[in-house]
């Protein structure tokens, strides 16, 4: 199987470090210069990934490897960053339970 991106999962896996960093789409939009916040929630959606340069410059905002942002279909661990727990949908489901239990 050739090795591919899953957007969603990785939507969902970089808002878990933002909120870990407790950097807010608004902090990324003003790092990276965007004119508007919308980019941000595009990839935060799975709409769209960022490119390789922004994707550099968000590990190095975040303080993490480039590798542990992007989620795809070639064996991830949790070791590595990206917990895979099937579909992107039921990754964003499990993500939503989780911030809902913690807030709570």
């Amino acid at each position: 199987m050739f090795p591919t991106i899953n957007k969603k999962e990785t939507g969902v896996n970089l808002r878990r470090i933002m909120d870990m960093r407790g950097v807010k789409p608004k902090d990324i939009q003003e790092y990276l210069g965007f004119g508007c916040v919308q980019s941000v929630y595009r990839w935060l959606d799975g709409v769209s990934m960022p490119t390789v340069d922004n994707l550099y410059a968000l590990s190095k905002m975040l303080q993490v490897p480039m590798d542990s942002i992007v989620c795809g279909n070639a064996g991830r661990t949790k070791s590595n960053g990206c917990i895979s727990y099937g579909s992107g949908e039921k990754s964003y489901t499990y993500y939503k339970k989780m911030r809902e239990l913690n807030a709570a």
